[in-house]
């Protein structure tokens, strides 16, 4: 009777571990192709970040999800691409690594590294002391680079001269261009409208 609870109770155990190994190598998907607005148009924040060490290391490091870590990483920004009042050290769920995890795909990127397509279609492991390039969003004082399934939220970087970077770089000032010319000219037409509100004030006849 023993052996049977122990044989039983190491089946049920198998059974689990081999049910989380399927769901975490289950090939991820998504509904429609990939789109730059789903980064550029989400992201509140966008920078350069340097993988620093665990500010909560995981519970059992011989158990990985592929989901929303319970342990916490800390980033130290590096350089600032977009965002207001961006902190010195971000904290993301995550994982730290030894390994790396380039993205073999070509630039622009338009698909998650390695580490990101399975299971729940986010990269969520990071190299201790390598650079990564993050799209994140902001919600109750908490970060996260969950804004584009299966797409290049958080990638790896060679160097601070990182081709994925400086297309991100090159991206942005196009972006920004447009908005910067539509307010300059809107300023100037505002001053444009007072000068000729204060000329008509001035030429009218009492």
């Amino acid at each position: 009777m023993q052996k049977i609870k122990c044989c039983f109770f190491l089946a049920s155990r198998l059974i689990c571990l081999l049910s989380i190994f399927a769901i975490s190598v289950m090939p991820c998907s998504r509904i429609g192709p990939f789109k730059f607005s789903e980064l550029f148009g989400n992201a509140d924040v966008i920078v350069r970040v340097r993988a620093v060490k665990y500010a909560k290391p995981p519970d059992n490091s011989l158990l990985r999800t592929t989901g929303v870590a319970d342990s916490i990483i800390q980033f130290k920004v590096e350089e600032i691409l977009r965002g207001k009042n961006v902190p010195e050290h971000i904290l993301l769920n995550g994982y730290l690594s030894d390994q790396d995890d380039y993205n073999e795909t070509p630039i622009p990127y338009t698909f998650v590294r390695r580490s990101g397509r399975s299971g729940s279609c986010f990269a969520n492991t990071y190299r201790k002391g390598a650079q990564f390039l993050l799209f994140l969003k902001k919600a109750d004082d908490k970060y996260t680079s969950n804004i584009s399934a299966l797409g290049p939220s958080n990638e790896q970087l060679r160097s601070e001269n990182d081709p994925w970077l400086n297309w991100v770089k090159d991206y942005l000032n196009k972006e920004e261009k447009p908005k910067q010319q539509s307010l300059l000219n809107r300023e100037t037409l505002r001053l444009l409208l007072e000068e000729l509100f204060i000329y008509a004030s001035v030429a009218m006849p009492v």
